[in-house]
């Protein structure tokens, strides 16, 4: 079990709207909170191989870099093959994320989804054509459902919790 202290809670606290926008993020951080850089970063390596921090990462805005068409692919393939095919899918350079989620059938066949963006309607649709091609004969039907608005996007919010178990 991982026991958070005062000075975990205030670095989840100080990066939960994520890392500032400076050429050394945890310097900066490290300044706020009277630490060392390294300390931040040894401190967060601790937290995310605990799993109280799942991932640090870049999270765009898509529509400020340009790219207004925004589609999550949703996919129909054989369950046995998802691993492999959505490994594939995954690691296409215009697919931000790619998951394997439950069927809620019969409403809701899909069990593979891959999110796209594009610059353009035809640029997305080559995409998703790109997709359909990888996947073969194994793809057993397709949807696009189109981002219409960005979605606020939020990190950790800081509760009562104390303690991690393990």
């Amino acid at each position: 079990m991982l026991c958070l202290d005062d000075t975990d809670l205030a670095l989840m606290r100080a990066t939960q709207s994520g890392l500032p926008l400076t050429p050394r993020p945890y310097q900066t951080i490290a300044d706020q909170l009277g630490l060392h850089a390294e300390d931040v970063m040894s401190r967060m390596a601790t937290l995310q191989a605990h799993g109280v921090i799942r991932r640090i990462g870049v999270v765009p805005n898509h529509y400020k870099l340009g790219y207004h068409f925004n589609g999550m692919t949703v996919w129909n393939i054989p369950d046995e093959v998802i691993d492999t095919l959505g490994a594939k899918v995954g690691q296409l350079d215009f697919v931000s994320h790619c998951y394997h989620r439950p069927r809620h059938l019969p409403e809701w066949p899909y069990n593979l989804f891959a999110m796209v963006h594009g610059k353009s309607q035809a640029e997305v649709d080559q995409q998703i054509k790109v997709i359909s091609e990888l996947l073969g004969e194994d793809n057993q039907g397709h949807e696009v459902l189109y981002s219409t608005e960005i979605l606020k996007k939020t990190g950790f919010r800081s509760g009562g919790l104390i303690a991690i178990p393990a």
